[in-house]
């Protein structure tokens, strides 16, 4: 599979250099890294074409079309990050222009993506033939049955999945390995927080790690969730945390429990 990324800003460079694995990606752990990454694939060869959008563009774009690149690679995947929002109304457009046969557009940002244009945006894609997804934050990405969005979830990217082992007699984890990554790369760095860590605190522990990687999402709230992306991420590690460790939140509510 072919992929192009699209984007604008820090998030869409955190997501490229995660699935790139480069060795400089990852500096959370400063002098004490043990190089936890080195197995993790690097997925450069699937990647054909990345453009940035500059971050200065005007609030209104009259003509988004003529701030597309003139050359665009041809793709099978397209992923668009953090887009204007009138460069996101011709995302259709960018799509026929690489020649993709789906789109995975995240949510991290509210305001970029208002729900009118997004639902606009994906019945038109629908229409030409063109599966897609919106995942609100990019961690909330699941298999949906939709051949190349579920091929990238298989590649390790989507809502992350881990295996933890647990001491019980001493209520310390003791080991957690990542086996589905956020797609900005930060499942690998609570991963590595949670080694030797007493269960008791799992949720400070986890927040702490997610907040200190840090996790790029807006802290603007959503109208549909209701409530902030960056809280929505935060509450999507957790539960991942808490499945892999059979770990019962006694005191979550519907509000809470994500």
């Amino acid at each position: 599979m072919q992929i192009s990324f699209y984007y604008t800003g820090e998030f869409g460079r955190k997501v490229i250099g995660n699935v790139v694995n480069s060795s400089t990606f990852c500096t959370s752990c400063g002098e004490l890294c043990d190089h936890c990454r080195e197995k993790k694939r690097s997925y450069a060869d699937r990647i054909v074409d990345i453009y940035e959008f500059p971050g200065d563009l005007p609030q209104f774009i009259e003509e988004p079309e003529e701030h597309l690149p003139e050359n665009m690679g041809k793709c099978d995947l397209l992923i668009a990050m953090d887009l204007h929002p009138d460069i996101l109304s011709v995302l259709p457009k960018m799509a026929e222009m690489a020649g993709a046969k789906a789109v995975i557009a995240p949510i991290e940002v509210p305001k970029l993506a208002p729900a009118g244009l997004v639902q606009q945006v994906k019945e038109t894609l629908e229409a030409k033939g063109i599966d897609c997804e919106f995942p609100k934050p990019f961690c909330s990405l699941v298999k949906t049955g939709k051949p190349l969005i579920d091929e990238f979830v298989d590649m390790g990217f989507g809502r992350p999945l881990l295996a933890i082992e647990v001491d019980k007699e001493r209520n310390i984890f003791t080991h957690a390995k990542v086996l589905r990554d956020a797609p900005c790369g930060s499942t690998w760095y609570v991963a590595k927080k949670l080694g030797w860590t007493d269960t008791s605190i799992y949720k400070e522990t986890v927040s702490g790690a997610h907040h200190a990687y840090p996790c790029t999402a807006s802290m603007d709230k959503d109208p549909q969730l209701k409530d902030t992306i960056l809280h929505e991420a935060g509450y999507i590690i957790r539960k991942s945390v808490e499945e892999a460790a059979d770990i019962k939140n006694e005191d979550a509510s519907p509000e809470t429990e994500k």
